[in-house]
Protein backbone atom coordinates (compact mmCIF):
# COMPACT_ATOMS: atom_id res chain seq x y z
CA UNK A 1 0.00 0.00 0.00
CA UNK A 2 3.00 2.08 0.73
CA UNK A 3 4.02 1.83 -3.02
CA UNK A 4 0.73 2.24 -4.07
CA UNK A 5 -0.12 5.47 -2.71
CA UNK A 6 3.42 7.06 -3.40
CA UNK A 7 2.85 6.10 -7.50
CA UNK A 8 -0.59 7.51 -7.13
CA UNK A 9 0.99 10.98 -5.52
CA UNK A 10 3.60 10.83 -8.39
CA UNK A 11 1.20 10.39 -11.02
CA UNK A 12 -1.23 13.03 -10.13
CA UNK A 13 1.78 15.30 -8.99
CA UNK A 14 3.13 15.09 -13.00
CA UNK A 15 -0.31 15.09 -14.29
CA UNK A 16 -1.45 18.35 -12.43
CA UNK A 17 0.86 21.05 -11.42
CA UNK A 18 -1.56 22.06 -8.62
CA UNK A 19 -1.51 19.45 -6.58
CA UNK A 20 1.32 19.68 -3.40
CA UNK A 21 1.58 17.91 -0.58
CA UNK A 22 2.25 19.17 3.12
CA UNK A 23 2.83 17.85 6.77
CA UNK A 24 5.35 17.21 9.47
CA UNK A 25 7.92 15.15 7.68
CA UNK A 26 6.54 14.64 4.10
CA UNK A 27 9.69 16.33 2.17
CA UNK A 28 13.22 15.13 3.24
CA UNK A 29 12.15 12.39 5.65
CA UNK A 30 9.58 10.75 3.24
CA UNK A 31 6.82 10.97 5.74
CA UNK A 32 7.04 8.91 9.28
CA UNK A 33 5.87 5.88 7.06
CA UNK A 34 8.41 6.73 4.14
CA UNK A 35 4.80 7.05 2.13
CA UNK A 36 6.30 10.22 0.48
CA UNK A 37 9.56 9.10 -0.23
CA UNK A 38 11.56 10.78 -3.32
CA UNK A 39 8.38 13.10 -4.40
CA UNK A 40 10.27 16.46 -2.98
CA UNK A 41 13.78 15.29 -4.32
CA UNK A 42 11.48 14.57 -7.68
CA UNK A 43 9.19 17.87 -7.29
CA UNK A 44 10.76 20.47 -4.84
CA UNK A 45 10.25 21.89 -1.87
CA UNK A 46 8.08 24.47 -3.33
CA UNK A 47 5.67 21.24 -3.80
CA UNK A 48 6.63 19.02 -0.86
CA UNK A 49 6.14 21.19 2.02
CA UNK A 50 7.77 20.32 5.77
CA UNK A 51 5.55 21.98 7.98
CA UNK A 52 5.84 22.59 11.73
CA UNK A 53 4.53 20.54 14.06
CA UNK A 54 0.70 22.38 14.38
CA UNK A 55 -2.18 20.40 12.67
CA UNK A 56 -4.35 23.30 12.34
CA UNK A 57 -2.09 25.23 10.54
CA UNK A 58 -1.38 23.05 8.28
CA UNK A 59 -5.30 22.25 7.54
CA UNK A 60 -5.75 25.85 7.63
CA UNK A 61 -3.05 26.63 5.14
CA UNK A 62 -4.58 23.98 2.83
CA UNK A 63 -7.84 25.47 3.32
CA UNK A 64 -6.34 29.14 1.90
CA UNK A 65 -4.55 27.34 -0.79
CA UNK A 66 -7.56 25.79 -2.23
CA UNK A 67 -9.36 28.92 -2.47
CA UNK A 68 -6.38 30.47 -4.50
CA UNK A 69 -6.97 27.95 -6.35
CA UNK A 70 -4.12 24.87 -5.65
CA UNK A 71 -4.92 21.01 -4.61
CA UNK A 72 -3.10 20.68 -1.13
CA UNK A 73 -2.57 17.31 -0.08
CA UNK A 74 -1.79 17.69 3.65
CA UNK A 75 -0.78 15.22 5.76
CA UNK A 76 -1.42 14.40 9.72
CA UNK A 77 0.94 12.47 10.66
CA UNK A 78 -1.26 9.91 13.06
CA UNK A 79 -4.95 10.14 13.04
CA UNK A 80 -4.88 10.78 16.94
CA UNK A 81 -3.64 14.46 16.42
CA UNK A 82 -6.13 14.98 13.87
CA UNK A 83 -8.49 16.28 16.92
CA UNK A 84 -6.03 19.23 17.02
CA UNK A 85 -7.16 20.58 13.24
CA UNK A 86 -11.51 19.33 13.63
CA UNK A 87 -12.10 23.23 14.02
CA UNK A 88 -10.21 23.64 10.56
CA UNK A 89 -11.58 20.34 8.91
CA UNK A 90 -14.75 20.53 10.38
CA UNK A 91 -15.71 24.10 10.60
CA UNK A 92 -13.96 25.47 8.00
CA UNK A 93 -13.25 23.30 5.21
CA UNK A 94 -16.49 21.13 4.93
CA UNK A 95 -18.68 24.45 5.00
CA UNK A 96 -16.63 26.14 2.84
CA UNK A 97 -18.65 24.92 -0.18
CA UNK A 98 -22.60 25.99 1.36
CA UNK A 99 -21.04 29.44 2.89
CA UNK A 100 -19.58 30.18 -0.53
CA UNK A 101 -22.52 29.55 -2.05
CA UNK A 102 -20.98 27.25 -4.16
CA UNK A 103 -18.24 29.32 -5.67
CA UNK A 104 -15.33 27.53 -3.73
CA UNK A 105 -15.25 23.41 -3.53
CA UNK A 106 -11.96 23.14 -2.48
CA UNK A 107 -10.32 20.15 -3.45
CA UNK A 108 -8.34 19.12 -0.47
CA UNK A 109 -7.31 15.72 0.14
CA UNK A 110 -6.33 15.25 3.68
CA UNK A 111 -4.18 12.00 4.28
CA UNK A 112 -4.10 10.08 7.69
CA UNK A 113 -2.30 7.19 8.46
CA UNK A 114 -5.55 5.05 10.69
CA UNK A 115 -6.37 2.80 13.18
CA UNK A 116 -4.38 -0.01 15.16
CA UNK A 117 -2.07 -3.20 14.71
CA UNK A 118 1.18 -1.15 15.27
CA UNK A 119 1.83 -1.58 18.88
CA UNK A 120 2.07 2.09 18.66
CA UNK A 121 1.97 4.77 21.85
CA UNK A 122 -1.00 6.85 22.95
CA UNK A 123 -2.72 8.79 20.41
CA UNK A 124 -1.57 7.15 17.36
CA UNK A 125 -4.07 4.13 16.78
CA UNK A 126 -7.48 5.60 16.79
CA UNK A 127 -10.45 4.72 14.37
CA UNK A 128 -11.71 8.52 14.44
CA UNK A 129 -14.44 7.46 11.27
CA UNK A 130 -17.78 7.99 13.11
CA UNK A 131 -16.65 11.61 13.53
CA UNK A 132 -15.61 12.34 10.28
CA UNK A 133 -18.69 10.78 8.76
CA UNK A 134 -21.10 12.42 11.08
CA UNK A 135 -19.43 16.11 9.28
CA UNK A 136 -21.45 17.32 6.44
CA UNK A 137 -19.60 18.44 3.39
CA UNK A 138 -16.46 15.69 4.20
CA UNK A 139 -15.87 12.75 2.14
CA UNK A 140 -14.14 10.02 3.88
CA UNK A 141 -12.51 6.75 1.79
CA UNK A 142 -11.03 3.84 3.41
CA UNK A 143 -8.97 1.27 1.29
CA UNK A 144 -8.24 -2.33 2.47
CA UNK A 145 -5.79 -2.74 -0.46
CA UNK A 146 -2.93 -1.40 -2.81
CA UNK A 147 -4.83 -1.67 -5.88
CA UNK A 148 -8.07 0.48 -4.11
CA UNK A 149 -5.78 2.82 -2.36
CA UNK A 150 -4.19 4.14 -5.68
CA UNK A 151 -7.26 4.46 -7.98
CA UNK A 152 -9.38 5.71 -5.37
CA UNK A 153 -6.45 8.31 -4.71
CA UNK A 154 -6.27 9.31 -8.13
CA UNK A 155 -10.61 9.88 -8.19
CA UNK A 156 -10.03 12.16 -4.82
CA UNK A 157 -7.52 14.09 -6.44
CA UNK A 158 -9.51 14.76 -9.31
CA UNK A 159 -12.82 15.79 -7.17
CA UNK A 160 -12.55 18.95 -5.97
CA UNK A 161 -13.88 18.52 -2.59
CA UNK A 162 -12.80 18.18 0.92
CA UNK A 163 -11.86 14.21 1.36
CA UNK A 164 -10.61 12.72 3.96
CA UNK A 165 -8.41 9.75 3.34
CA UNK A 166 -7.84 7.09 5.55
CA UNK A 167 -5.05 4.85 5.19
CA UNK A 168 -4.92 2.01 7.23
CA UNK A 169 -1.31 1.66 8.50
CA UNK A 170 -1.02 -1.72 9.71
CA UNK A 171 -1.79 -2.47 5.84
CA UNK A 172 1.36 0.05 4.71
CA UNK A 173 3.50 -3.41 4.25
CA UNK A 174 0.91 -6.09 5.47
CA UNK A 175 -0.02 -7.03 2.32
CA UNK A 176 1.30 -7.28 -1.92
CA UNK A 177 -1.07 -6.89 -4.70
CA UNK A 178 -1.19 -6.59 -8.51
CA UNK A 179 -1.46 -2.78 -9.15
CA UNK A 180 -1.37 -1.51 -12.17
CA UNK A 181 1.46 1.29 -13.23
CA UNK A 182 -0.55 3.25 -15.85
CA UNK A 183 -3.26 5.25 -14.78
CA UNK A 184 -7.02 4.36 -13.65
CA UNK A 185 -9.32 5.39 -11.15
CA UNK A 186 -11.19 3.58 -8.64
CA UNK A 187 -15.40 5.21 -8.27
CA UNK A 188 -15.77 6.90 -4.78
CA UNK A 189 -19.03 6.23 -3.05
CA UNK A 190 -19.08 2.39 -4.17
CA UNK A 191 -18.57 -0.32 -2.30
CA UNK A 192 -16.79 -3.78 -3.88
CA UNK A 193 -18.33 -7.12 -2.84
CA UNK A 194 -15.08 -8.55 -1.96
CA UNK A 195 -16.27 -12.70 -1.74
CA UNK A 196 -19.56 -14.09 -2.52
CA UNK A 197 -21.40 -15.67 -0.47
CA UNK A 198 -25.23 -16.61 0.45
CA UNK A 199 -25.63 -17.28 4.18
CA UNK A 200 -24.49 -14.28 5.74
CA UNK A 201 -23.23 -10.28 4.61
CA UNK A 202 -19.87 -9.32 6.88
CA UNK A 203 -19.76 -5.76 5.97
CA UNK A 204 -16.01 -3.94 6.78
CA UNK A 205 -13.87 -1.52 5.78
CA UNK A 206 -9.67 -0.52 5.90
CA UNK A 207 -7.85 -3.60 7.74
CA UNK A 208 -11.04 -4.93 8.82
CA UNK A 209 -11.47 -6.12 5.32
CA UNK A 210 -8.89 -8.46 5.43
CA UNK A 211 -9.93 -10.32 8.55
CA UNK A 212 -13.35 -9.94 6.94
CA UNK A 213 -11.81 -12.59 4.20
CA UNK A 214 -10.49 -14.56 6.70
CA UNK A 215 -12.88 -15.28 8.86
CA UNK A 216 -15.29 -16.29 5.31
CA UNK A 217 -12.24 -18.66 4.49
CA UNK A 218 -12.77 -20.65 8.18
CA UNK A 219 -16.50 -20.38 8.03
CA UNK A 220 -16.72 -22.22 4.53
CA UNK A 221 -14.50 -25.03 6.14
CA UNK A 222 -18.00 -24.63 8.62
CA UNK A 223 -20.21 -25.13 5.65
CA UNK A 224 -20.92 -21.79 5.42
CA UNK A 225 -20.64 -18.66 2.40
CA UNK A 226 -20.22 -15.54 3.72
CA UNK A 227 -20.28 -12.54 1.67
CA UNK A 228 -17.87 -9.76 2.60
CA UNK A 229 -18.57 -6.17 1.48
CA UNK A 230 -15.91 -3.91 1.34
CA UNK A 231 -17.53 -0.79 1.64
CA UNK A 232 -14.33 1.75 0.45
CA UNK A 233 -16.19 4.41 0.48
CA UNK A 234 -17.37 5.61 4.13
CA UNK A 235 -18.94 9.30 3.27
CA UNK A 236 -20.83 9.08 1.05
CA UNK A 237 -21.63 5.30 1.80
CA UNK A 238 -22.86 3.06 -0.82
CA UNK A 239 -25.86 1.67 1.37
CA UNK A 240 -27.64 0.21 -1.90
CA UNK A 241 -24.83 -2.72 -1.95
CA UNK A 242 -24.57 -3.62 1.77
CA UNK A 243 -28.71 -3.64 1.43
CA UNK A 244 -28.54 -5.53 -1.88
CA UNK A 245 -26.19 -8.17 0.10
CA UNK A 246 -28.46 -8.59 2.84
CA UNK A 247 -31.58 -8.93 1.05
CA UNK A 248 -29.52 -12.45 -0.48
CA UNK A 249 -28.10 -13.67 2.28
CA UNK A 250 -30.59 -12.72 5.00
CA UNK A 251 -28.00 -12.15 7.87
CA UNK A 252 -25.35 -9.21 8.61
CA UNK A 253 -22.31 -8.98 10.92
CA UNK A 254 -20.77 -5.76 10.97
CA UNK A 255 -17.01 -5.66 11.80
CA UNK A 256 -14.56 -1.89 13.17
CA UNK A 257 -11.96 -1.08 14.88
CA UNK A 258 -13.77 2.01 16.32
CA UNK A 259 -15.48 1.70 19.79
CA UNK A 260 -19.34 -0.15 19.62
CA UNK A 261 -21.12 2.76 21.16
CA UNK A 262 -22.49 5.67 18.09
CA UNK A 263 -19.54 3.95 15.93
CA UNK A 264 -20.17 3.86 11.96
CA UNK A 265 -21.74 -0.17 12.55
CA UNK A 266 -24.54 1.26 14.23
CA UNK A 267 -25.51 3.47 11.22
CA UNK A 268 -25.09 0.18 8.57
CA UNK A 269 -27.30 -1.50 10.93
CA UNK A 270 -30.06 1.69 10.96
CA UNK A 271 -30.39 1.71 7.33
CA UNK A 272 -30.35 -2.04 6.90
CA UNK A 273 -33.02 -2.39 9.79
CA UNK A 274 -34.95 1.25 7.07
CA UNK A 275 -34.60 -0.96 3.82
CA UNK A 276 -34.08 -4.68 4.51
CA UNK A 277 -35.65 -5.36 7.75
CA UNK A 278 -38.22 -8.29 6.47
CA UNK A 279 -35.03 -10.07 4.73
CA UNK A 280 -33.18 -10.13 8.20
CA UNK A 281 -33.58 -14.00 9.45
CA UNK A 282 -31.86 -13.16 12.31
CA UNK A 283 -30.38 -10.05 14.69
CA UNK A 284 -27.56 -7.91 13.38
CA UNK A 285 -24.38 -9.21 14.94
CA UNK A 286 -21.63 -6.04 15.56
CA UNK A 287 -18.39 -6.94 16.46
CA UNK A 288 -16.14 -3.96 17.33
CA UNK A 289 -13.49 -2.66 19.03
CA UNK A 290 -14.64 -1.95 23.32
CA UNK A 291 -15.90 1.76 24.69
CA UNK A 292 -12.79 2.30 25.88
CA UNK A 293 -9.82 4.11 25.05
CA UNK A 294 -7.14 2.22 23.16
CA UNK A 295 -4.69 0.35 25.42
CA UNK A 296 -1.01 0.31 24.82
CA UNK A 297 0.83 -2.11 22.63
CA UNK A 298 0.62 -5.18 25.22
CA UNK A 299 -3.42 -5.44 24.94
CA UNK A 300 -3.64 -3.84 21.31
CA UNK A 301 -4.14 -7.57 20.32
CA UNK A 302 -6.87 -8.12 23.40
CA UNK A 303 -8.64 -4.55 21.85
CA UNK A 304 -8.63 -5.45 18.18
CA UNK A 305 -11.05 -7.19 16.44
CA UNK A 306 -9.88 -10.22 14.67
CA UNK A 307 -10.95 -13.08 12.50
CA UNK A 308 -11.80 -15.55 15.49
CA UNK A 309 -13.86 -12.77 16.75
CA UNK A 310 -15.58 -12.08 13.54
CA UNK A 311 -16.13 -16.12 13.13
CA UNK A 312 -17.83 -16.16 16.38
CA UNK A 313 -20.15 -13.25 15.77
CA UNK A 314 -21.23 -14.91 12.65
CA UNK A 315 -21.81 -18.18 14.34
CA UNK A 316 -23.76 -16.50 16.94
CA UNK A 317 -26.24 -15.03 13.95
CA UNK A 318 -25.77 -18.04 12.10
CA UNK A 319 -27.73 -20.34 14.82
CA UNK A 320 -29.96 -17.73 15.35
Amino acid sequence: MVGAINLALDQEMARDQRIMILGEDVGLEGGVFRVTDGLQRKYGPRRVVDTPLAESAIVGVSLGLAVAGMLPVPEIQFEGFLYLALDQLCNQLGRYRTRSRGRFGLGVVLRVPWGGGIHAPELHSESPEAVLVHTPGLTVVAPSNPYDAKGLLASALRLGEPVVFCEPKRLYRAVKDEVPEGDYTVPIGRARVAREGKDLTIVAWGAMVREALRAAEELQAMGFAAEVVDLRTLAPMDSAAVVDSVRKTGRLLIAHEAPRTMGLGAEIAARVGEEALTSLLAPIERVTGFDAVMPLSQLEGHYLPDYRRIVAGARKTLAA
